[in-house]
């Protein structure tokens, strides 16, 4: 039997925990030193812990490096891990500025490392159902989709208590949230063309947005919506962050707040599938792109969100910055337009 690999984590923080929760139950990994500016995080973390990347990748030499920090530093610790030649999967947003998200799938390519981003919404097990009922032909066209996200984290005088660094960034609800469902949208139905978003800040204690309304147009033809606050909940904890619904030429599927997906025609809606899932973050998806990163390592495959692939997703958000400030639609980059800022 081929021996786990040996990962290392940088990051130890409010999701660098969810990740380490995850790596727990992967067979195919294990973490074996962790890096944190609060070095008793990175000892309660793993085996070996550390204050400086550089020094724990030269001292434990892992297989590869889960980069769970914030995006402002991805960059650099990415140019670290690049000139060791290790793999790397980043977590979500990619990166602050899209300058520094193209330079960061350069510096992958120019190492010849395996890139991946840690988008982990694409990964909940409903989204995977939906796209394997999909796949089998019965529900016709797709007609429309809507997801609505709600949690109420960002209301009152001291919003997003778990990361509270939300509360000055520039941008927001679209950049650290929504991004999921425009990739999540991307999985489902293909790439877009035009988004048009409006966005609005209701609680003044955060500098950015947290109400955003987008409809995303795909190049195929098909229109959707991405409907999200953050100061009110459908239910009291919402594994999928809220609901959708996905119609279809012969029927719809709704996926509730609790996880469920119910078949809906005219005759009523029966139940498809039931969320059990008790493990984990939001349908245990965290330790299922976790382990997509591992097993595609291990196969020489492909990740479905490589670093040049989520370029476009990265792009998505951005149009839909900028169609709010123009107050109009804006066209989404193609793939092939993007290599050429390559």
């Amino acid at each position: 039997m081929t021996p786990p690999l040996r990962g290392a984590i940088a990051g130890c923080g409010f999701f660098g925990q969810i990740h380490l929760e995850g790596w727990r139950r992967i067979p195919e990994a294990r973490i074996v030193a962790a890096c944190d500016t609060d070095l008793p995080k990175a000892e309660k973390s793993a085996p070996s812990a550390f204050d400086d990347l550089e020094r724990m990748l030269d001292t434990v030499n892992p297989d590869f490096l889960d980069i769970a920090t914030r995006p402002e530093l991805h960059l650099a610790m990415l140019r670290i891990a690049a000139a060791r030649k290790l793999p790397v999967i980043c977590q979500k947003p990619m990166a602050t500025s899209w300058d520094d998200c193209l330079e960061m799938v350069r510096v992958a390519d120019a190492a010849g490392i395996p890139f991946m981003i840690h988008e982990n919404w694409r990964w909940q097990p409903w989204y995977r159902v939906i796209a394997s009922e999909m796949a089998k032909g019965g529900l016709g066209a797709p007609v429309s989709y809507t997801f609505r996200t709600r949690k109420r984290d960002g209301a009152g005088p001291e919003p997003y208590l778990l990361q509270p660094y939300f509360r000055t960034m520039p941008r927001v609800l679209l950049h650290e949230t929504l991004v999921h469902h425009i990739d999540t949208a991307r999985f489902l139905f293909g790439e877009l063309e035009t988004v048009y978003a409006r966005v609005r800040k209701v609680n003044p204690r955060i500098v950015g947005e947290d109400q955003v309304l987008m409809i995303a147009s795909h190049q195929s033809g098909l229109n959707g919506v991405i409907d999200g606050n953050r100061f009110l909940d459908l239910a009291p904890d919402s594994p999928p962050l809220g609901d959708a619904f996905f119609e279809f030429e012969e029927c719809a599927l709704q996926l509730t707040a609790a996880g469920d997906i119910f078949h809906v025609t005219p005759k009523g809606a029966n139940l498809l599938w039931k969320n059990e899932v008790a493990a984990g973050y939001r349908g245990d998806s965290v330790r299922a792109t976790s382990r997509h990163f591992v097993q595609s390592l291990l196969a020489g495959q492909p990740f479905e969100t490589s670093g040049r692939d989520y370029l476009v997703t990265v792009a998505a958000v951005d149009a839909g910055y900028r169609s709010h400030t123009a107050n109009a639609a804006v066209r989404v980059p193609t793939k092939e337009e993007i290599e050429k800022d390559l």
